[in-house]
């Protein structure tokens, strides 16, 4: 194993919905958070669709009606595993109906038969910045203890649907960013001079408690299938070795694990209460809360494409990659200015293993940049070198004795950005021609680290050692 990937090792590519799909009115779906989302998850949102106005994540690349086309890239590429997410809105175009929207079923249907047929298995994120809009505007959102039971239906119909085809699950995609993005990351609102503190811990506790009985539910349905948590992971540094910036570092990477500690070990971190103190939270638990907190997950979902430092004194912002932050003197940038640093995504394996102690899966790695069509292909010499470091980082922590189970690239063909919203930061292996206005043939293209990437997969990954 010195040169090479475990057997069974999963190779794949991460996609969401809300980023591929499109079709955003067709086929009975509702409105989700993302569709309003123009800019992307920073904001700033519309309350409704402007008649007239161009919405990237609502035509997104059209994944809705080429599928077949996009997974027979995927074959090519010898991809072992395939993650999307279900549009809830899809199933539930509003959220609280009695019944689901069978032509939504039928779509996820098909489209995980197909997987199957070009030899992956899907990984499927149950919420991943698609929560109904309507459940926002009517009952708002994570906010309201009511989401537990709409959550938990929808996961009934799902998961009774397609256990026999779906036998890998996480619960929401990087829950830790209800931090930074409360409306699309959790799906609730904070008006001006609230405490959005309490706010962001409440609907986060609904939503600890309503994964935690989705992994019950689960569990109960088809004991094989398997279902994890998932966070966004950057690796922070201090920018010194003076003892506030390795204090307030630490602290910041506690702020991201504290949501693996409730999902793993099923109880509240004492470190918490005094957060909740000093921020005068108060938040509305039931006892049998924490009897469902219990049913812990089966593994750890992350995603990690860059590292950050933190010097004492600096506010730390943060977007879908992580912290921002001064420069790193060290370490090159991408075109947006994401720092890239395969060591710490050696870390952050390390660090996971040592605290949580099961088994991980890194759900979303990649490298965003502005690339121009040349002779119908991209000549992305940066990205195989990214693949190539990050890979080999991954394979010195299974070394260490991390128990990794499987890479899926984020994307591996041209999506909407959930960031910006852009089509101009592009991840894949597949060029999409279209542009940040919404102009474009569609028509996909390989890019030059399409023959890497499949080479990794076909040696499982012992080409990278040559």
């Amino acid at each position: 194993m010195e040169k090479q990937f475990p057997e069974g090792f999963l190779w794949g590519g991460a996609v969401a919905a809300n980023q591929c799909e499109g079709a955003a009115f067709e086929g009975g779906k509702g409105l989700s958070v993302a569709d309003i989302a123009p800019k992307g998850v920073r904001g700033p949102y519309d309350s409704a669709i402007v008649p007239n106005k161009y919405y990237p994540h609502a035509q997104a690349v059209d994944f809705y009606h080429r599928y077949p086309e996009d997974l027979g890239y995927m074959k090519e590429l010898g991809l072992k595993c395939f993650r999307t997410s279900i549009a809830w809105s899809r199933i539930f175009p509003k959220g609280d109906e009695a019944e689901p929207n069978e032509e939504g079923l039928q779509f996820y249907d098909r489209l995980f038969d197909e997987i199957h047929r070009d030899g992956m298995e899907p990984l499927v994120t149950i919420s991943h910045y698609e929560t109904p809009l309507y459940l926002v505007d009517h009952y708002g959102g994570w906010r309201n203890r009511k989401m537990i039971s709409f959550f938990l239906k929808y996961c009934n119909v799902i998961f009774q649907r397609y256990h026999n085809k779906v036998k890998y699950w996480l619960t929401f995609n990087e829950m830790n960013n209800v931090h930074n993005f409360p409306f699309v990351a959790g799906g609730f609102r904070v008006a001006e001079g609230e405490n959005e503190v309490e706010a962001v811990y409440q609907a986060s506790h609904y939503m600890f408690v309503a994964a935690a009985q989705s992994v019950a539910l689960l569990h109960q349905i088809d004991p094989a299938c398997q279902i994890g948590c998932m966070i966004s992971t950057s690796t922070l540094y201090p920018a010194t070795c003076r003892p506030n910036d390795v204090f307030g570092a630490y602290t910041g990477q506690r702020r991201k694990y504290f949501f693996v500690d409730v999902p793993v070990n099923g109880r509240y971190p004492g470190y918490i209460k005094r957060v909740w103190r000093e921020n005068n939270v108060h938040l509305e638990t039931r006892p049998e809360d924490f009897v469902a907190l219990k049913n812990t997950v089966d593994f750890i979902g992350f995603s990690y494409y860059r590292s950050s430092t933190y010097e004492d004194g600096k506010q730390l912002h943060s977007d879908t990659g992580g912290f921002i932050s001064d420069p790193n003197p060290y370490l090159k940038s991408t075109d947006f200015g994401w720092q890239i640093d395969p060591m710490g995504l050696r870390l952050v394996c390390n660090e996971l293993t040592d605290l949580f102690h099961k088994p991980l899966f890194i759900v979303e790695n990649g490298i965003g940049t502005r690339e121009t069509l040349v002779n119908d292909t991209v000549e992305d010499d940066y990205r195989i070198d990214f693949v190539r470091q990050h890979l080999l980082a991954v394979h010195q922590a299974i070394l260490d004795g991390c128990n990794i189970m499987g890479y899926t690239y984020w994307g591996p063909f041209d999506i909407v950005s959930a960031g910006t919203a852009q089509m101009e930061k592009r991840y894949g292996f597949v060029y999409i021609d279209k542009d940040d206005n919404g102009n474009g043939s569609l028509k996909r293209y390989k890019k030059k680290s399409f023959a890497f990437y499949q080479q990794v997969i076909a040696t499982n990954g012992s080409c990278l050692f040559e």
